[in-house]
């Protein structure tokens, strides 16, 4: 099969090729999925999951990716709650061959069924995105109807569901970002926009929850504006400032079949928008991966037409 493959830790995205790669089997409780889209993370190569297995063995030359959307075309042994056929998508696990090739085996408990009416390329953009953000307000964030939400970066991948999903279950919304993102913020369910270039983000006052995926100064200075009992949750690694009457978090988001299957289903009944920047071939999957301007928006690999 074709596969996008890194073997060179030190070289990093300048080490990645389009290769040819045996197939992958499904051991138990895996599936082997055919893939027909898959989403990745710019990052993801910094990662020591990308180069190791789960016990730091080296596991080069290894396949990037960690979303995909496609079909069911193997079970292994013991597998249940999914079949041959079947469309799905999800989350792979980290430290394992990933989703930038023509299959990929993955545990079964990591994949949820994709609707018939939500294309594989959407599908493949909402894994990471959709489950961070369910799980940084429902379970970490723990958020109520009623309350008040500081959502940083809200015009991009992880904001904007977070923006939809807090607009949703009742909450205030406060997104923040650049000038250029007011509208799309708004758009998304925001309330009030904060313009962090030119805005004086402490003029929002008290919030009961901030999810952050910036860090730095910004998540330091966001830590003062949660009022008692409320939380900061971050994804921009553990948090350098922390609230005086509340809790902060920092937390990698984990797949959940029933989280997926929640989020399926809002974007089917169009309550969830996904954002999707650039669509290429898995030919074209290197230059993806290392874009020469700025991508708005998720950037998706379409394996099969």
């Amino acid at each position: 099969m074709k596969a996008i493959v890194v073997a060179d830790q030190a070289a990093g995205t300048a080490g990645m090729t389009l290769a040819e790669r045996p197939e992958p089997e499904a051991a138990g409780n895996d599936v082997l999925v055919e893939v027909h889209a898959s989403g990745f993370t710019p990052g993801e190569l910094t990662w020591p999951s990308s180069w190791t297995d789960r016990l730091g063995r080296d596991r080069t030359p290894s396949i990037p990716g960690h979303e995909l959307a496609g079909v069911v075309s193997a079970v292994g042994y013991g597998t249940t709650g999914l079949s041959v056929g079947q469309r799905v998508f999800g989350l792979t696990d980290w430290t394992r061959d990933g989703t930038l090739a023509e299959y990929a085996a993955v545990e079964a408990r990591n994949l949820a069924p994709l609707p018939a009416d939500v294309d594989f390329t959407v599908g493949a953009s909402l894994p990471i995105s959709g489950l961070t953000a369910w799980q940084g307000l429902f379970e970490h964030g723990r958020l109520q109807a009623g309350q008040s939400v500081l959502v940083h970066g809200t015009a991009g991948g992880v904001g904007s569901m977070v923006t939809q999903l807090a607009q949703e279950a009742g909450a205030y919304v406060i997104g923040t970002g650049r000038a250029a993102d007011r509208q799309t913020a708004l758009d998304f369910g925001a309330e009030e926009f904060v313009d962090l270039d030119n805005d004086a983000l402490e003029d929002v006052g008290g919030v009961d929850l901030v999810f952050d995926v910036i860090g730095g100064d910004i998540g330091k200075r966001s830590a003062s504006l949660i009022r008692a009992g409320g939380t900061l949750v971050t994804i921009a690694g553990p948090p350098e400032a922390r609230p005086t009457d509340g809790v902060a978090i920092d937390f990698v988001v984990v797949s959940d079949r029933a989280q997926l299957g929640e989020i399926a289903r809002r974007v089917r009944d169009g309550r969830l928008r996904t954002i999707i920047g650039n669509v290429a071939t898995l030919d074209d999957a290197v230059a993806a991966f290392n874009p020469t301007e700025r991508v708005n928006g998720k950037t998706i690999i379409r394996v099969r037409s």
